[in-house]
Parts: structure tokens; C-alpha cells; sequence
């Protein structure tokens, strides 16, 4: 998007006319927001569309590869969620994982929250969350798949190629969103 945007002080333009975002940009958020043209518009008039009270469950890295947090399709469950505020999302299991520490750099930094729906689908060049069944959870670039293995390109500074039978796989979820 063009940074002056949604900068007020460049909303007017040389003549004195006051200049608006093109439908391109406007677009664009609502692609990244995942909000309709109704909810948008409800915004621009000061309607409550519920986006501050819906939000997200999130969870911290360090403790999502505990039980007791997902079913056994990826969906969250149970205590211990936090939430954020977010604009409703079409999956409604969707969840996010705040980063913490460097386990997961270069690709994903301290403070980074990563927004995953176990419903959105997942083909090779997505990035990835794969829960084993051993508990254990992988981030990592969806290389391949197929009916026997997936191989996957780890995030956690190795940048390993590691390929996973399909057996060993309890749930596989895309991260649709990161928040810098």
C-alpha cells in the first residue's frame, strides 16, 4: 500500500481537494482485514461492528506444544487462552501464537504473533504449525506433500529440510497472518 494512505496530512491534494484512498487500497484492507464492505463502511460511521470484543484466543510459544490446548483436528480448546483484539475471521478456530525468544529466527522475531486457521488449506509454500504425535510442534515452509511424508523447511535458524511420514502427524494448520 502507498504509506500516505492513511496519513492525514496527506489527504489534501495540491489544488485544495481532499484526496481518498482508491478502491485498490481500500480493497486491500479489507482482504487483509478479512472485513466486509458493510463492516468497513460501519467503521467509517462509527458503528460498533464488534471487532474490539471479537478478537482471537492466543497463546505463548513457549507453552503451545503442552497438552491440553488443542483437539486433536488443531482447534483450540480449554483454559489458558488469552485473547486479541483482531477482526472476525472466517475460520472461527482461528488462533494466535505470540513468539517469544529467538527459537524461530530469522523468519519469525521476538514479539511476532502468528494468526493460524486449522480451516484454511494448506498446499506446498504455505508456512506451517505441525503437531506431531508426540506432542512436539514444528514451524516450518510446507515443501512438499503427499499421501506417505511431508517435508518441510524448518524456521528454527537451520533452515533443515525435514520430512515427516504422515502417520507421525497428529494436526497440520496454515499461519494465514504475522503481526510484526
Amino acid at each position: 500500500m502507498d504509506p500516505t494512505t492513511f496519513n492525514r496530512s496527506k489527504r489534501v491534494a495540491k489544488d485544495g481537494k481532499l484526496r481518498w484512498p482508491s478502491t485498490e487500497s481500500l480493497s486491500k484492507i479489507l482482504s487483509a482485514t478479512g472485513a466486509s464492505v458493510g463492516e468497513f463502511v460501519g467503521l467509517l460511521n462509527g458503528e460498533d461492528v464488534g471487532f474490539a470484543s471479537m478478537g482471537l484466543r492466543r497463546i505463548g510459544y513457549q507453552v503451545v506444544s503442552e497438552p491440553g490446548f488443542f483437539d486433536p483436528e488443531g482447534r483450540p480448546i480449554g483454559n489458558g487462552w488469552g485473547r486479541m483484539p483482531l477482526p472476525e475471521m472466517a475460520d472461527p478456530d482461528a488462533f494466535a501464537i505470540e513468539i517469544r525468544g529467538s527459537a524461530l529466527q530469522p523468519t519469525y522475531a521476538d514479539g511476532h504473533v502468528l494468526v493460524v486457521s486449522p480451516a484454511s488449506r494448506v498446499d506446498a509454500g504455505h508456512r506451517v504449525i505441525v503437531r506431531l504425535g508426540d506432542g512436539s510442534i514444528l514451524f516450518g515452509n510446507l515443501d512438499r506433500r503427499s499421501p506417505e511424508e511431508v517435508e518441510l523447511t524448518t524456521f528454527d535458524g537451520t533452515a533443515a529440510s525435514v520430512v515427516v511420514p504422515q502417520t507421525d502427524i497428529t494436526w497440520m494448520s496454515r499461519i494465514v497472518w504475522v503481526i510484526q
